[in-house]
């Protein structure tokens, strides 16, 4: 199934201790480019997600943000050393006395010296990594959902361009018809002008227009392009993923190119430029698939 690189996922997971809420976007990258950001206390486990999210999300530019809200703030508050910081502030206010200093934010600066206000550390427990745990893959659920809703939609506008393409490559056999015959004509026609009809040998004539009209043919090019673009959409119907789309576009642009070198033709030459188009933008959303 086609998916896109670019997705979105939220979730959230409250236990009695503490609401975990995970945030995950994605743009297209070549590679995994992957941004975690999580809170401190669980950042022993950042290793066990990095592996987690290479093996579920393959590809993409993807940032991650992981937030946990406590349930008793008090754990979290800060605690005041009374009795140091009573004894700081009667030091400095000797100190302050004794030189004459008329200082009024003695507090203030008591409370930025060494020990005097200090905050519970977050101890984590295995019930708590299991919370998280259940936040992290319910969004990569979310966050999946919203490729593969996307990859339908890149998948639609995919196979309708291939399928102009193929409709294009009819218009080529339709025009084609009277091409060697005009070639023909237009050939015999210069020679007329040039070297005089009674000087001209008909069996050399006739070989080296052979010789010449098989260097135009384009049979070989249309049986090809018409074969990667089933190729092509028989891909995007089964497990085909951006990077073997890619190489099949590309050989799609080989036989395109082929055919427009080969043609000879202004109204061929003006199609062909309408294919090239097409499969100028499917590389462009190509470029989007996981």
């Amino acid at each position: 199934m086609i998916q896109s690189m670019t997705g979105f996922g939220l979730a959230t997971h409250e236990s009695a201790k503490a609401k975990y809420t995970v945030e995950i976007k994605s743009l297209n990258s070549k590679f995994l480019e992957l941004g975690l950001k999580l809170p401190k206390s669980f950042s022993e486990k950042e290793l066990v997600l990095r592996n987690e999210c290479t093996r579920l999300l393959e590809r993409g530019k993807v940032s991650i943000i992981i937030t946990v809200e406590y349930t008793d703030q008090v754990a979290k508050a800060a605690n005041i050393n009374k009795a140091l910081l009573t004894a700081y502030y009667e030091q400095l206010k000797q100190v302050a006395e004794t030189l004459g200093d008329k200082s009024e934010n003695l507090l203030q600066v008591v409370l930025t010296l060494p020990e005097v206000v200090t905050y519970a550390e977050e101890q984590l427990e295995e019930a708590d990594w299991e919370d998280l745990l259940k936040a992290f893959y319910a969004a990569v659920e979310h966050f999946q959902s919203f490729r593969k809703d996307e990859g339908e939609t890149l998948k639609k506008d995919l196979s309708a361009r291939t399928n102009v393409i193929v409709r294009l490559l009819g218009e080529v056999e339709s025009n084609e018809t009277s091409r060697i015959p005009l070639i023909r004509e237009r050939i015999a026609h210069y020679l007329d002008e040039v070297v005089g009809k009674e000087n001209i040998d008909k069996n050399r004539f006739e070989q080296e227009l052979i010789y010449y009209i098989d260097k135009l043919d384009i049979t070989e090019e249309k049986v090809r392009l018409r074969t990667h673009c089933n190729y092509f959409l028989e891909a995007l119907e089964g497990k085909g993923n951006g990077k073997k789309l890619g190489f099949i576009s590309q050989e799609m642009g080989r036989e395109i190119n082929t055919l427009g070198s080969k043609a000879n033709d202004a109204e061929i030459q003006q199609i062909v430029v309408q294919m090239k188009e097409e499969l100028e933008k499917i590389k462009e959303q190509l470029l989007n698939i996981l």
